[in-house]
C-alpha cells in the first residue's frame, strides 16, 4: 500500500492547503477591518471539489483517475454583502476571529491525521 499517494493522504494535504488558504484570507480580512471600500475574502474549495467529485461519480471514473479530481485548488473571492457601514467595509472583526480560532482547530485535527498516517510509515520502515 502507498500511504503517501492514497486518496485519503492526498485529500488531508489538499485540506491543509485549503486551510492554510482560509486563514490567509481571514488574516487579510482583520488586517484591512478599518480600510474604506473592502470587501471581505472568503474561501471556496467546497464548490469546486464536490463539482469533481459528482462529474467522476456520473462516468465512474477509475481510481486511478481520481487522483486529478482530487486536484481542486482553494480560491479567495469577495463576499458581496450588505455593507452596514458608511465606508462600504463589511468586516465583522469578531466573526472573523471565531472563524480563525475555527479554522485553527481544523488545521490541527488534520495534521494530526496527516502524523497518524505517517507514523504508520514510519513503523513499517522501521519493521515494527
Amino acid at each position: 500500500m502507498d500511504i503517501l499517494s492514497s486518496n485519503s493522504f492526498l485529500m488531508l494535504e489538499k485540506s491543509l492547503g485549503f486551510l492554510w488558504t482560509k486563514q490567509s484570507a481571514i488574516a487579510d480580512n482583520i488586517v484591512n477591518a478599518e480600510t474604506p471600500n473592502y470587501k471581505e475574502k472568503v474561501v471556496t474549495f467546497e464548490e469546486s471539489l464536490k463539482g469533481r467529485l459528482q462529474r467522476a461519480s456520473a462516468g465512474r471514473t477509475p481510481v486511478k483517475q481520481m487522483r486529478q479530481v482530487i486536484q481542486a485548488t482553494p480560491f479567495a473571492v469577495e463576499e458581496q454583502t450588505v455593507q452596514t457601514r458608511m465606508d462600504d467595509n463589511g468586516v465583522n472583526v469578531t466573526a472573523q476571529s471565531a472563524e480563525a480560532i475555527r479554522n485553527a482547530y481544523q488545521m490541527r485535527y488534520v495534521m494530526s491525521a496527516i502524523n497518524s498516517d505517517l507514523s504508520i510509515l514510519r513503523s513499517a520502515v522501521r519493521g515494527q
